[in-house]
Parts: C-alpha cells; structure tokens; sequence
C-alpha cells in the first residue's frame, strides 16, 4: 500500500516541477516580448541615471514597469521606462523600504515609526535654571 503512495507523491512532485518551468518559460518569453518593443521605442539610455548603454553592456538595461505590473503591457509603451540594473534595484529598493515604514499595520493601527523622544523633559530641565 506505500508503494502506490510513494508513486503519486513522486508523480505529484513531477508534475508540480513541469509546471514551475513551464511558468518560468511563459515569464520569460513574455519578458523578451516586451523588452525587445522597449529596446525599438526608447533609446538605449537609463531614464534615470542618463548612462548609455549599447553592444554588450545592453544587457545591463532593464525594462521598468511604472505602476510595478509586469502584466500591464501596453504596446505604446507608456507603463515602461528603461533603466540601468543599479537604478532598478534602487527603485524596487525605494518602494520596498517605503511599504515597510508607512501605512497600517495588520491591526489597522497606524504603525508608530520612532519611539524615542530626545527632548522628553526637557521643559522641567528648562524650568530648573
């Protein structure tokens, strides 16, 4: 009886394996789709660090979504700018800190940033001299 079991686990763990390579194969040829219009409708320029890029170094150029959906890819281009691998990850960075520091926590509370209080009783040391 272990043995049908070991086979449907091993069937199960194929199959689960096929899957995520076929994902990572769709992810990658929809990345290429959308680099190569990026590629023919922007110069080969980051949008934000102004660095040229051409030859070899191109790879260094990625494609940015604006509104951070890899799904929302309008043929005119308008969700994407390009930039270098440095300026990409600072601006995944950027959000990533920000979404941690800001907003609500998972009680619905606004998440208190700082609780140290340099000047607390400063007012009664003031009022000593």
């Amino acid at each position: 009886m272990t043995v049908p079991l070991l086979i449907m686990t091993n069937d199960t763990e194929r199959s689960d394996r096929e899957f995520i390579i076929r994902l990572r194969r769709e992810r990658e040829l929809r990345m290429q789709g959308y680099r190569e219009q990026a590629l023919r409708l922007f110069p080969a320029v980051c949008g934000r660090c102004g660095r040229e890029f051409e030859g070899k170094r191109l790879r260094e150029l990625t494609v940015h979504h604006r509104d951070h959906d890899h799904d929302n890819n309008p043929p005119d281009g308008s969700n994407w700018e390009l930039l270098c691998v440095f300026c990409h990850e600072n601006e995944h960075a950027r959000h990533a800190v920000a979404d941690w520091s800001e907003g609500p926590t998972p009680t619905g509370a606004q998440a208190t940033v700082t609780t140290h209080n340099p000047f607390a009783g400063l007012d009664q040391l003031l009022k000593k001299k």
